[in-house]
C-alpha cells in the first residue's frame, strides 16, 4: 500500500532499537493455523509461514491476515503474523531478520519500500526461505523479467487500473469538468505512485476540462491529510473533487470536507473500504469507495508457499492482480459489497 521515506528514515534511533530489542527478546507474533504436528493437506504438515503485514492495525491488513489464517487453518500450516507500528522499512526490516533467524520456511510480506527491503528479502531468500510480496513489492514488481527476480510472485491490485477507474468515477461525480485535488500518501511508494499515475492518466483524457490543482502526501497520517485537504479547500474555493489514494488520505479527506461543511458539493473518490469510508458514503460525503481484496491476498499468498515449498512451481504465478469491487450508494448493501468491506478487527 505504502513506502519507505526520507521523514520516516529518520524516526528515532530509540524507537528503532526499541522495535529491534523487542524482536530480539522473543518476537512479539501471533501465530495461528494448525500446530507443526497438525493436520490438513498431505505433505504441508510441519510447515511454518510468516506473514508481515506493511503496518500494524491497518483494517486493509487486518483483512488480509484473516484470509491468511483462513488458509493457514484449511492447509494445516502454522502461521506467524508480525508487523511495525509504522509504515516504515526501518522498522520491518528487524522483524524480517528475525524470522530469518528463526528459520521459517517461507516469508509472505507487503514491503515498506521497494528498494530499502531488496536487501534484507535477498538475505532471506539466500537462506533458503521462499519469498512472495503481497499488495506492494521490491524492485518494479517483474519478478520475471525485471532487476529483482528472487520473489516467487507479487499478489496485489494493478494500481494503474484501480487509480484510473477512481479517477473516471470521480470525472463523471463532477459532472466532466473542474478541478481535482489527490491526497497521497508517501512519496515512492509503489501502490499509490501507481494510483495516482492512473488518476493523472484519466484526467490527461479529458483533454483540459479537469484540471488537477495539486497532490499533498500525508505520511499515512489522516490527521495531516485533513489539515492539508483543509487547506487546499481555502486555496481553491471550487474544489470539484479529491481523490485519495489510501485510507489515511481518504479519512482526511473526507474530515476536511465536513469540517468545510461541503457535503456534495466537493466530490470524493475514496481508495480503500474500511468501515468509516462506508459510513461517509452513505452520508453523502464520499461518492464512490474503490475496494481491493486483501483477503484473497493474504489466502493467495498462503496457498503460493505452500506449493512452492512442495515443489509446485508450476502452480504458482508470477503477478497475480487480486481485482476490485467498486461500491456506490447504489450497491453498498449489495452481498458483494458488503463482503467488501475490510475488518477492523
Amino acid at each position: 500500500m505504502r513506502d519507505f521515506t526520507a521523514e520516516q528514515n529518520r524516526l528515532s534511533r530509540r524507537a528503532f532499537l526499541s522495535a529491534s530489542l523487542a524482536l530480539a527478546g522473543g518476537l512479539a507474533l501471533t501465530a495461528c493455523g494448525s500446530s507443526p504436528s497438525g493436520g490438513g493437506s498431505s505433505g504441508s504438515a510441519g510447515y511454518t509461514l510468516a506473514l508481515i503485514l506493511g503496518v500494524k492495525g491497518d483494517p486493509f491488513y487486518i483483512t488480509m491476515q484473516k484470509g491468511a489464517e483462513a488458509k493457514a487453518r484449511e492447509l494445516g500450516v502454522t502461521l506467524l503474523v508480525d508487523g511495525p507500528s509504522q509504515w516504515s522499512a526501518t522498522l520491518q526490516t528487524p522483524i524480517v531478520n528475525a524470522y530469518v533467524a528463526r528459520k521459517v520456511d517461507a516469508i509472505i510480506i507487503a514491503p515498506c519500500d521497494k528498494q530499502a527491503m531488496i536487501a534484507p528479502l535477498q538475505q532471506a531468500s539466500n537462506a533458503g526461505i521462499k519469498v512472495i510480496t503481497v499488495d506492494t513489492y521490491i524492485g518494479d514488481g517483474d519478478y520475471a523479467h525485471g532487476p529483482v527476480t528472487f520473489p516467487l510472485s507479487y499478489i496485489g491490485s494493478d494500481n494503474v487500473q484501480g487509480g484510473k477507474i477512481a479517477g473516471e468515477a470521480l470525472i463523471k461525480a463532477i459532472g466532466g469538468h473542474g478541478k481535482i485535488y489527490i491526497q497521497n500518501t508517501v512519496p515512492g511508494t509503489s501502490t499509490t505512485d501507481q494510483r495516482e499515475q492512473g488518476c493523472k492518466e484519466a484526467i490527461e483524457a479529458t483533454h483540459g476540462a479537469v484540471t488537477l490543482v495539486g497532490v499533498d502526501f500525508n505520511g499515512d497520517s489522516a490527521a495531516k491529510a485533513a489539515e492539508q485537504t483543509t487547506a487546499m479547500l481555502q486555496r481553491v474555493p471550487d474544489l470539484a473533487g479529491i481523490f485519495g489514494t489510501n485510507i489515511y488520505g481518504s479519512e482526511g479527506a473526507a474530515q476536511a470536507v465536513k469540517n468545510a461543511h461541503k457535503q456534495g458539493q466537493v466530490k470524493i473518490a475514496n481508495f480503500d473500504a474500511p468501515e468509516q469510508a462506508i459510513v461517509d458514503l452513505k452520508n453523502n460525503v464520499v461518492d464512490i469507495v474503490i475496494a481491493q481484496k486483501p483477503a484473497d491476498m493474504g489466502s493467495i499468498g498462503v496457498q503460493y508457499a505452500v506449493e512452492a515449498l512442495k515443489g509446485n512451481l508450476s502452480a504458482i504465478q508470477k503477478r497475480v492482480p487480486t481485482g476490485y469491487v467498486i461500491i456506490t450508494r447504489d450497491n453498498v448493501d449489495t452481498p458483494e459489497a458488503q463482503a467488501a468491506i475490510y475488518k477492523s478487527s
